[in-house]
């Protein structure tokens, strides 16, 4: 029986508020140990740990529109690969950050780990 079409998560929901301080660089770091979405070929769920660490430019995300996107992945399913870059495309276009750093860091399937890095501007 053929998977249903996976659905897309949801870059709209995510918010921005102006940079306190947009003439220093300094770091902001989230990790997300909860993270999850969907095996595109078979449907299983997969567990990761999102890192997000940038050098904001004007704007900074705000942290419940980032949870709520995160979330969004919940029923997608797209390889880790895509995943993170998804993350880091959709960041990059809503902050356009000096620096930006995604790594995913998925559990063990088959015997397997895998750990993706996407980069911004460094």
């Amino acid at each position: 029986m053929p998977l249903p079409p996976p659905k897309p998560h949801d870059a709209a929901v995510l918010e921005t508020f102006p940079n306190p301080k947009p003439g220093r660089d300094y770091e902001i770091a989230f990790e997300c140990p909860e993270f999850t979405c969907v095996c595109p070929k078979t449907g299983q769920p997969d567990f990761a740990t999102i890192r997000i660490e940038y050098v904001p430019g004007a704007t900074c995300v705000e942290l419940k529109s980032l949870k709520l996107y995160l979330w969004s992945f919940r029923d997608v399913g797209a390889f880790h690969e895509r995943v993170t870059n998804d993350i880091c495309d959709d960041l990059v276009a809503l902050l356009a950050p000096r620096r930006l750093v995604v790594t995913s860091e998925f559990r063990v399937r088959g015997g397997i780990t895998t750990r993706v890095v996407c980069r911004h501007g460094t």
